[in-house]
């Protein structure tokens, strides 16, 4: 078992490789797998990682079995044989993965909550149209959130998602009024950031083969906004 931070291509950090899994931190910007550009993605480089590192001949397999939206940061773990992403993949869809994000929102938030919306996706745009109201091709969405801490008109808050749709997170922080710091698509452009202060910090599954309820946590950015919460 390997369990030392390793950084690899384009900021990808490595925190946990065994013979079955890979669990690694996606950094802003970097896609989840490749979208046929020539963009950086955690698929293609955690492969050539794999490759170069073992000295494996030809194709290497690795198995994607989540995803994370491009702006987003945050731990993503990969399967390294067929079983593992089978066994994860399972795990996924009878819900018994935990991911818990993590946010820096414009205003003060205080305590904990849920908020509940419906949501719809135009595909051509990208982007989401929430509603507090059911309408023919919204889908009900619900989160939790607790503010963790509050300075200077942002507050930094940790959020579960009850429903996983498509930009979730940003779109209903967005419509409740405190859009994400460096949210350019819901919120507005901040020229203290590049980034979104959004991350899937914290990851918890059961390993696909020791069977045994694994955690693996991002350590919190240095930039801007996070730091003013170090």
């Amino acid at each position: 078992m390997d369990s030392r931070i390793t950084e690899i291509a384009y900021g990808v950090k490595i925190i946990y490789e065994d013979n079955h899994i890979i669990v690694a931190i996606k950094p802003a910007g970097v896609l989840s797998q490749s979208d046929g550009s020539n963009a950086p993605d955690m698929l293609t480089i955690l492969k050539g990682y794999i490759k170069e590192k073992y000295q494996k001949p030809g194709e290497v397999f690795l198995g994607l079995v989540h995803r994370l939206d491009r702006p987003v940061s945050g731990v993503m773990v990969f399967a390294r044989t067929s079983k593992a992403a089978s066994r994860l993949s399972e795990q996924i869809r009878s819900r018994k993965v935990d991911k818990i994000y993590r946010c820096v929102v414009t205003g003060v938030l205080e305590g904990e909550g849920r908020l509940e919306n419906y949501i719809s996706k135009d595909e051509s745009s990208n982007t989401v149209t929430v509603s507090d109201f059911e309408k023919p091709g919204f889908k009900a969405s619900y989160l939790d959130y607790r503010a963790v801490s509050s300075k200077d008109g942002m507050t930094l808050a940790e959020v579960r998602l009850g429903t996983g749709r498509s930009h979730q997170i940003r779109a209903q922080m967005a419509h409740s009024g405190h859009p994400i710091i460096g949210d350019q698509k819901y919120g507005k452009k901040d020229n203290r950031t590049k980034d979104i202060a959004l991350e899937a910090y914290k990851l918890s599954f059961e390993h696909p083969v020791k069977r045994e309820f694994i955690t693996f946590e991002a350590p919190v950015p240095g930039t801007f906004p996070w730091s003013l919460f170090a």
